[in-house]
């Protein structure tokens, strides 16, 4: 299977992936409440302003690809749902990584364990690891690693159904990373700082997370108030 999306398939996909799992008592979800999700400002990299017409032209392509379908509804509203988990059979803990990787882009172990706690608990960053290698191991692969930023101590990992998923020399980067753990052992200082980083981008995330979550409270409100209009 061969999948290449744009970077609006892209963001359709993944936030019809998380509302599944964090709003099911609104999935599937209404163009109009998948527009939303898309437009988000919380939780997306990069933001987006997408209209009705990027999103339903995106609909129909994931349609074409067997990654997305229209689940009926009501006689006044469509309803839409991924099938993803139809395609490729996803234990909960690897399309949670797969879907914050296509909402937020490259991103460190640390950083999906922390933004994927709505979907999924990981116990530690050996359980990220671990999906990481199930969608890396799968047949066409799913998530590849990149090569370490200068400056920076962790790899970053990028999903592969995206045509525009950042490019990178994998066995470098295995490599890179290696040298890195390898550092932190003999530099106390050095894995300080690393201890200090991964707070910072815990608390980031956390906010955002905080911020995710007014958002869907407020989408929730609007659609029970129409529902009285």
């Amino acid at each position: 299977m061969n999948i290449l999306l744009n970077d609006i398939e892209t963001r359709v996909l993944g936030a019809l992936v998380e509302k599944e799992i964090t709003t099911p008592e609104y999935y599937p979800l209404s163009l109009n409440a998948l527009l939303n999700a898309c437009n988000q400002k919380s939780n997306r990299e990069p933001v987006m302003s997408l209209d009705e017409d990027a999103v339903r032209h995106a609909l129909r392509s994931l349609s074409d690809q067997t990654l997305a379908r229209s689940a009926g509804g009501d006689n006044r509203v469509a309803k839409y749902e991924h099938r993803l988990n139809e395609t490729f059979n996803f234990h909960r803990h690897e399309i949670a990584i797969l879907c914050v990787l296509l909402l937020r882009g490259p991103q460190t172990p640390g950083e999906l364990r922390t933004r994927t706690e709505r979907m999924y608990h990981f116990e530690d960053l050996d359980g990220v690891q671990s999906a990481l290698q199930l969608l890396m191991k799968r047949d066409p692969p799913l998530v590849k690693i990149l090569p370490r930023q200068p400056g920076t101590k962790e790899a970053r990992y990028t999903q592969l159904l995206s045509a525009n998923a950042p490019s990178g020399d994998a066995h470098a980067a295995q490599i890179h990373a290696h040298d890195a753990d390898s550092s932190s052992h003999s530099a106390p200082s050095s894995a300080s700082n690393s201890a200090t980083a991964e707070r910072l981008e815990a608390l980031e995330a956390e906010v955002a997370s905080l911020k995710n979550d007014v958002s869907d409270l407020k989408d929730q409100l609007a659609r029970f108030r129409k529902q009285f209009e």
